[in-house]
């Protein structure tokens, strides 16, 4: 049974109306209050709805691969967020960054590669996987998501920036020992979940691509 065209996506950005928006908390993160109505698809709109939308910004992520001896370089770092997850505080993650609307992505992740891990990354070994919306069901946030081809050989040390409260352990591991960590539920970060499926799905390709 195919899919229609109209079956898919049938509603966009014209289909909302904001009666009101109010910030409710500023603070290193926001929270915004929408009240809000919205098509319905047997037809008419929803009565008004209130939401609450956490605002922090859009951010990149980077998974850093090394072709010659198929290993990734992972970082590890305290994350609050974590604090009652299984694998506790302490995560395994990509390199990642926050960044604001007149700031290029691409830049964003080069520049993080060199805070966060001591890493030079040319941009033109860096390659776009995706962008995706980490949590749209209250948060804004949309994470653009690149892997970059690099040298892993002299990657090591605890790096980041002091005045950010930053820091961070540098772990180069083989592409294998990566897989096995996440099928053994020891990544539990979204962006490195996504982009190690996304590497191993696009393997081949992606050494042609940097041969």
């Amino acid at each position: 049974m195919s899919i229609t065209k109209d079956a898919l996506l049938r509603f966009n950005l014209t289909d909302v109306e904001v009666i009101k928006k109010s910030r409710k908390y500023q603070g290193f993160f926001a929270l915004d209050e929408y009240q809000l109505r919205h098509k319905l698809y047997a037809g008419g709109y929803s009565k008004v709805l209130t939401r609450e939308v956490f605002e922090r910004g859009d951010a990149v992520a980077l998974l850093p691969y090394d072709p010659i001896t198929d290993s990734i370089v992972l970082i590890e770092q305290f994350r609050l967020g974590a604090l009652r997850s299984k694998t506790g505080p302490w995560q395994l993650e990509l390199i990642a960054g926050m960044f604001s609307e007149n700031e290029v992505a691409l830049d964003v992740a080069i520049r993080e590669a060199k805070e966060e891990a001591n890493l030079d990354v040319e941009p033109k070994k860096v390659i776009k996987v995706m962008d995706y919306l980490s949590s749209s069901g209250g948060m804004s946030e949309c994470i653009h998501l690149y892997c970059a081809c690099v040298d892993s050989e002299h990657i090591s040390g605890v790096h980041g920036l002091e005045t950010e409260g930053e820091d961070i352990l540098v772990h180069v591991v083989t592409r294998q020992d990566a897989e096995k960590l996440l099928a053994e539920g020891k990544i539990a970060n979204a962006a490195t979940i996504i982009a190690l499926q996304w590497l191993a799905l696009n393997l081949d390709k992606l050494k042609a691509s940097w041969k």
